[in-house]
C-alpha cells in the first residue's frame, strides 16, 4: 500500500529540486545578500587608498615594536615616559625665558624711577662709573695685568738700571686659562738695545727678579722713555703681546731708587718696527760634538725693494769667545717676503767649546748690483736672553734631538751693540807662541 507523501515546505526547499521548480522567493533572498557583502568590500578597499601614508607609518611602527626585545606594555611605557621627560624640558625652558623677561622689565622700571636731582655726589659717581664685569676694552687691570718694575740711574758710570721685579694678574692667552709670560725692555728712542726676561711658563703671576743695565748719558736721560712689554711665548706662532708700560724718564725723581706698581695699559700700535720671523731648529750631540743648524722658513720680512718685495738669503755664523769663527749662508729666494729653505748646516763644536759659542742668524737682502742689505738678526749663546736662550738651553736639555722655535727679527744695530763680535778668531798657524 503506498504510503502517503506530505506537501513540501515552501521554506525549505528539497535537494533535488530543479532550478526552475524553485519558488521565486528561496531565489530572490541569496540575491540580496551577496551585492551588501560585495559593497562592503568595495569600501573597505576605498578607504585604504584614501589614507597610504597613514597606513605605512602605522605598518612601520608595528615593525619597530616587532624588533624590540621586550614586551608591548614596556616599549608603550618607555615612549611615553620620554615623551613626558620632553615635555617637561621644554616647560622649564619657557619658564626660566618667563623669568628672565620679567626681571629685564623690572630693572628698567627701577632705572627710570630714579631721580639724579636728589642725589649726592658719592651715589653719582657711583651711578656713572660702569661695573668692573661691564667694562670691555679699556680696563687694564682686570683685562691685562700689572707690573712690579725699579728704576735707578747712576751718573757716576751714566747707566740706568731697570728692574723688572713681578707680574701680577695677567691676562690669559692660552686655551687653558693661562700664558707663558716673559718682558721684553728697551728704551726709546734710541733703542739701541733690547733686553728680554727667562720666560715662565703656565702662570699668570710670574716673579722675574731680573736687572738690565742701559747705558745712557744725563742729557739722553730726560728725552728718553722706557718700555716694558709682557708677551705671552709661542714656540710655534707669534708671540702675543699682553700690555705695556712707557714711563717717561724726564718725570722720574732720581734722588731715591723708583720702585712701584702700574697696570699694563694697551700696546701702542706706532714706533715697533717690523722686521719679520724666521723659523729654524738646532740639534746637539755631545759625543759626535755636531751643531747641526735647519734653517726651515721665514715670513713678514721687511721689503727691500722698489716693487715692494725682497730676494732674502740667511746667514749663519758661529763665534767663538765673541770672535768671528764659521759661517754658511743659504741659497737666494727671489722676489719674496716669505721664504721657505728648509736648508740645513752642520758645524763641528766639541762639548767645551759649545759653552763659549755665540750662534747670530740674519736675513739679508741679496743685491746684484749693489752692496747687500741686513734685514733682521738675533743670536743665541748661554748668555743670550729671552726667548733666545730659552731655545739655547733646549737644545741642549735635549741632546740629540731638533728642537725648532720662531725668533722675532731684531734690527742688526740693536744686535752688534749688545753682542760686540770682535775680528775673526787667528789661525793656529798664525799664532805665537
Amino acid at each position: 500500500m503506498p504510503s502517503a507523501r506530505s506537501p513540501p515546505d515552501s521554506s525549505h526547499p528539497s535537494p533535488n529540486a530543479t532550478p526552475s521548480s524553485a519558488p521565486p522567493v528561496t531565489t530572490s533572498l541569496p540575491r540580496t545578500t551577496h551585492p551588501i557583502i560585495v559593497i562592503s568590500t568595495t569600501s573597505t578597499y576605498t578607504n585604504t587608498t584614501v589614507n597610504p601614508f597613514a597606513a605605512a607609518a602605522t605598518n612601520l611602527f608595528n615593525d619597530l615594536l616587532d624588533k624590540i626585545p621586550l614586551p608591548r606594555w614596556a616599549s608603550y611605557t618607555i615612549f611615553v615616559g620620554g615623551g613626558l621627560l620632553i615635555l617637561i624640558c621644554c616647560l622649564c625652558i619657557c619658564i626660566k625665558c618667563c623669568k628672565r623677561g620679567k626681571k629685564k622689565k623690572q630693572q628698567k622700571k627701577k632705572d627710570e624711577k630714579i631721580n639724579l636731582n636728589g642725589v649726592n655726589g658719592k651715589t653719582t659717581t657711583a651711578l656713572v662709573q660702569p661695573d668692573v664685569v661691564d667694562v670691555g676694552y679699556g680696563s687694564t687691570k682686570q683685562q691685562r695685568g700689572r707690573l712690579l718694575y725699579s728704576l735707578d740711574y747712576n751718573a757716576a758710570q751714566s747707566e740706568l738700571t731697570v728692574g723688572i721685579k713681578q707680574a701680577d694678574g695677567l691676562k690669559a692667552m692660552d686655551l687653558g686659562g693661562s700664558s707663558d709670560p716673559y718682558v721684553k725692555v728697551y728704551i726709546c728712542p734710541d733703542k739701541s738695545r733690547t733686553c728680554e726676561t727667562k720666560v715662565f711658563r703656565h702662570t699668570l703671576n710670574p716673579i722675574f727678579n731680573e736687572q738690565f743695565n742701559f747705558p745712557i748719558s744725563k742729557s739722553s736721560l730726560l728725552k728718553s722713555t722706557v718700555v716694558m712689554q709682557v708677551f705671552d711665548f709661542n714656540r710655534f706662532s707669534k708671540h702675543n703681546i699682553i700690555g705695556e708700560l712707557r714711563v717717561l724718564l724726564c718725570n722720574v725723581d732720581w734722588n731715591h731708587v723708583m720702585e712701584e706698581w702700574k697696570d699694563l695699559a694697551e700696546p701702542a700700535k706706532f714706533e715697533e718696527e717690523i722686521l719679520g720671523e724666521i723659523c729654524f731648529s738646532l740639534r746637539y750631540v755631545p759625543t759626535a760634538g755636531k751643531l747641526t743648524v735647519v734653517i726651515l722658513e721665514a715670513k713678514n720680512l721687511k721689503s727691500m725693494d722698489v716693487g715692494g718685495s725682497s730676494d732674502p738669503y740667511v746667514k749663519v755664523q758661529l763665534a767663538l769667545d765673541k770672535r768671528k769663527w764659521k759661517k754658511r749662508k743659504t741659497s737666494i729666494k727671489k722676489k719674496t717676503l716669505n721664504p721657505y729653505y728648509n736648508e740645513s748646516f752642520t758645524f763641528d763644536v766639541s762639548f767645551e767649546q759649545i759653552q763659549r759659542v755665540h750662534l747670530v742668524i740674519s736675513v739679508w737682502d741679496h743685491d746684484a748690483m749693489t752692496r747687500n742689505d741686513a734685514m733682521g738678526k738675533i743670536f743665541l749663546g748661554c748668555d743670550a736672553s729671552g726667548n733666545q736662550l730659552r731655545h739655547w738651553a733646549d737644545m741642549l736639555s735635549f741632546p740629540r734631538r731638533p728642537v725648532a722655535q720662531w725668533h722675532n727679527l731684531l734690527s742688526a744695530e740693536q744686535v752688534n751693540s749688545t753682542l760686540t763680535l770682535k775680528k775673526k778668531i787667528p789661525l793656529a798657524s798664525k799664532m805665537t807662541f
